[in-house]
């Protein structure tokens, strides 16, 4: 069956638009951090119908130790300088610096800034690969 899944993918062209390769071997969990605000993970919800402050997305920050959660609204256009500025503002004035913020390849954590800003706090920032089903990972 994994020979099958492998031939299917490969002949998909959309496969191939979205990854630029396949995966080998299965994928592993996180740590488990070991106290609160050490380690976070951060993603973005934008293209959001305009609410009342003129903001259509809206940063989400979660520790990953208690799961606790902001929710931090600003507008789709703002630059990564902006959501920084909203981050120290929100999370890092109230929680101090984390060690690790995982996020997905989103192009606001891509960016110089952000790379240059993880290594002047020390903070690691992890870079998840999208998920993808376990059927759909090739098999040794």
């Amino acid at each position: 069956m994994g020979g099958d899944v492998h031939k299917i993918i490969s002949a998909c062209p959309i496969c191939h638009k979205a990854k630029s390769q396949f995966h080998h071997g299965l994928y592993t969990s996180l740590p488990i951090p070991l106290k609160p605000w050490d380690d976070v993970s951060m993603d973005f919800i934008v293209a959001l119908l305009m609410i009342q402050r003129k903001k259509d997305a809206i940063m989400v920050v979660v520790d990953r130790f208690s799961k606790m959660a902001h929710f931090i609204p600003f507008h789709k256009t703002d630059d990564a300088s902006y959501i920084a500025k909203l981050y120290f503002k929100e999370i890092i004035r109230l929680h101090g610096v984390p060690k690790t913020i995982v996020s997905n390849r989103d192009s606001k954590f891509l960016s110089h800034f952000w790379r240059s800003l993880g290594k002047l706090l020390g903070t690691k920032l992890l870079f998840i690969q999208h998920i993808i089903p376990k059927l759909l990972v090739k098999q040794r």
